[in-house]
């Protein structure tokens, strides 16, 4: 049968986004309805009818650490591909479920031998660890018994997440020969990085025939009866020998089941917020799913995932933000992100990974690529926020938990970021921290913004590094107030003094050189000339929400970010329609990243614009129940609101993604004005406006210092009333 155009066409129409790392995608990945499960550092991306198709360049499949150990697992029904009827996620995303039935059935006579929606089929995934499992439901609905086979067709192509994502390879590691013994086949690969990694595929019975890729049964299926298969793959690695194994296999009910005591047990570490919005409460506590199941732990430590497919591993700043948006209704997670960043803060000068001693990490990957060196981002030092965050993040928990000691233990690590912010960050002495790439392989932009074209002059051309980007400067602001109150309270009198003479001499020249008067707006950039990049962006919104600028400055910032060059009724862009490189299809000049405009409601709501947070938050509301992927994805596209058009998605954005997902906690912070003061077991509302579709907002066991909170915002005439519900530990509450 000859193929269709659009699969003929699948492996060579794709688009490019950024650089050199960025995602070359199949035409087809934005036709295909997606459904994913994530358990920190393993993800599986399936069709909607549970099916893992083999197709270039889309992230299909069941990735563990940064490599592909599932790349097709289909299902056929005596040889026909079953009718799809729904599927849908667990509350939890602790399952995904598929119903599907048979096609019809034809014998050699070519006459219908069993009719269609004769058997339903059930199918259920759950991911549990590095371990995938699969179980297949077949009902007979027929009057008589019926016998029918079902064959399960695998691959394993063993590939790193950047050959994925589109670099091409000059070479490869090798398959090695498979294991196969009665109910399980062993699928293996050698890499370039000496590493046997392992796909080890087992059933629950042995099938009547089975290969390295096509396991089949024939079943006999009484009438009105059930018959159930179970399946499961489990990634793994080794630098030595792979031992023959023969483990029981664990059952599905049993995964499934330690899974929902897990994210049951995660979400105890949460304050419990509802609303008298269904819809609003519904987008809360499926942001709240989407970051449990991006939370790798380890002992002590954890961090959020950055995003599923693309960032499924730890990145600094995104952890850091993600950490900062959910603080005071999730403190534990911020304090855990810090330990796991201290613990590979950078040590040396190391200009192969953009490494200074102090300097914290970007990313760290464990796929083959990383570790041979193809990539540079094994462990990669390259983002010039990731510091300056850690510091602030540092300073927020300290002031949320009220928890000194932790402040002590995490000293030396802030002490050392100072100092990379003092000599190396600042590079030139002129007060702003900058970046310049010490690999060519690196990232050539290494803020938030990183694709290669982001940084600019108004007339289109790119900024040349040395670059001090405006929200750093915010950021290293925050990072100098916040750590110098800590400074005080550990003793260090002198370090505290020096970071608030640093922060009041950095807002004194940062509006000098960064504010732009006839714009009324703040600069992008300064370039290695300290030319301003006269561009009305974003990133101006961070240095508000950091306090770096404020009266009348940020009055009019306030004004410029809602003009709708700026505020698509979805969100706030990243870039203004009116400026050269404005695109809303691009990955950072001119699409809606719910985390930006999250951050632009915090500055918002610093600048006095509360009405302005509200319609940020109304935007992005407004959004995630329109976009298909039920809660707010990695970005969207800029287009222009409009009554017949909902937010275009982006076709390669992440989902679920950490920062978009706490993107709307951080929005309610700007909306509340909640403060929670660990040290002094108070919690502050400054700013407590409610949008008129709410009538109360519940927020159950907030976490102040040793004690906790409970209490409810309501409307009334006069503004909004705070009534506490319940307390332990001395908390107050002042409005």
């Amino acid at each position: 049968m000859p193929s269709s155009p659009a699969s003929a066409r699948s492996a060579h129409t794709f688009v490019k986004v950024g650089s050199e790392y960025y995602v070359l995608a199949s035409s087809l990945a934005s036709r295909r309805a997606t459904r994913v499960l994530a358990d920190g550092r393993s993800f599986a991306i399936f069709d909607a009818s549970g099916d893992i198709v083999d197709s270039p360049l889309e992230a299909l499949g069941f990735f563990h650490s940064d490599t592909r150990h599932l790349n097709r697992f289909e299902m056929l029904v005596a040889n026909e591909t079953p009718y799809y009827l729904n599927s849908y996620l667990g509350n939890d995303r602790e399952q995904f479920r598929a119903t599907l039935t048979n096609a019809d059935l034809r014998n050699e006579a070519d006459t219908i031998q069993l009719a269609r929606n004769s058997i339903r089929i059930e199918r259920g995934w759950v991911l549990r660890g590095s371990s995938l499992y699969h179980r297949v439901t077949l009902r007979n609905y027929v009057r008589t018994p019926i016998d029918i086979e079902i064959d399960f067709f695998y691959g394993v192509d063993f590939a790193d997440v950047f050959e994925v994502r589109g670099i091409r390879r000059e070479q490869r590691g090798e398959m090695l020969p498979p294991s196969i013994d009665g109910d399980r086949v062993v699928l293996r690969y050698l890499g370039l990085d000496k590493v046997e990694r392992t796909s080890e595929l087992q059933f629950s019975s042995a099938p009547d025939s089975m290969s390295e890729e096509r396991a089949s049964f024939k079943l006999h299926i009484e009438a009105e009866q059930n018959c159930e298969l179970e399946f499961r793959v489990t990634a793994g690695e080794s630098t030595g020998p792979s031992p023959i194994r023969h483990p029981a296999p664990d059952k599905f009910a049993v995964a499934l089941s330690e899974r929902q005591v897990e994210l049951a047990a995660s979400r105890d570490d949460w304050a419990s917020i509802s609303s008298s919005n269904d819809s609003f409460t519904t987008l809360l506590r499926r942001a709240m799913v989407d970051l449990t199941s991006l939370i790798s732990q380890t002992g002590d430590t954890a961090f959020t995932m950055a995003g599923i497919p693309w960032f499924a591993t730890l990145f600094g700043r995104d952890s850091i933000i993600t950490a900062l948006s959910i603080l005071p209704f999730q403190p534990d997670l911020a304090i855990r992100t810090l330990k796991t960043l201290a613990s590979v803060q950078g040590t040396t000068v190391n200009e192969a990974r953009d490494e200074q001693p102090g300097k914290i990490v970007h990313e760290i990957r464990a796929g083959e690529m990383a570790k041979t060196g193809e990539v540079p981002f094994g462990r990669y030092y390259g983002s010039v926020d990731s510091t300056p965050l850690f510091l602030w993040l540092y300073g927020r928990c300290i002031e949320v938990t009220g928890d000194l000691a932790l402040a002590d233990q995490l000293w030396p690590n802030a002490r050392r970021a100072i100092e990379w912010i003092e000599h190396y960050g600042d590079r030139d002495g002129d007060g702003y921290v900058e970046y310049l790439r010490e690999t060519p392989r690196g990232l050539a932009n290494q803020g938030w913004k990183d694709s290669f074209d982001a940084i600019f002059h108004r007339d289109g051309q790119l900024a040349r590094p040395p670059i001090a980007l405006a929200e750093v400067q915010g950021y290293v602001y925050a990072a100098c107030t916040t750590v110098a109150g800590v400074a005080a309270r550990l003793g260090h009198r002198e370090i505290a003094e020096r970071l608030a003479a640093r922060a009041s001499a950095l807002k004194r020249i940062f509006e000098r050189d960064f504010w732009l008067d006839e714009e009324g707006m703040i600069a992008l950039a300064l370039d290695a000339d300290k030319r301003p990049c006269r561009v009305m962006t974003s990133n101006g919104a961070h240095c508000l929400a950091t306090g770096l600028i404020d009266g009348d400055r940020a009055s009019a910032m306030c004004k410029r970010l809602l003009d709708d060059d700026m505020y698509s009724g979805w969100g706030i862009r990243t870039l203004s329609r009116h400026e050269r490189r404005y695109n809303p299809m691009s990955y950072h000049n001119g699409s809606v990243w719910p985390h930006d405009s999250a951050i632009a409601a915090m500055g918002l709501a610093r600048g006095g614009d509360h009405a302005g947070v509200i319609t940020v938050l109304e935007g992005l509301f407004d959004a995630s129940t329109q976009l298909q992927c039920t809660s707010l994805p990695e970005l969207f596209c800029g287009f222009r609101r409009e009554p017949s058009l909902g937010p275009v998605p982006y076709p390669v954005a992440c989902h679920p993604q950490a920062w978009s997902a706490a993107s709307v906690f951080l929005i309610l912070q700007a909306m509340l004005g909640i403060r929670v003061l660990g040290f002094e077991r108070r919690v502050v509302f400054e700013s407590h406006l409610i949008p008129p579709w709410l009538d109360w907002l519940s927020i159950k066991g907030l976490k102040v210092g040793h004690g906790r909170v409970s209490f409810v915002l309501a409307r009334a005439l006069n503004g909004t009333a705070v009534e506490v519900t319940e307390r332990s530990g001395g908390v107050r509450v002042e409005v």
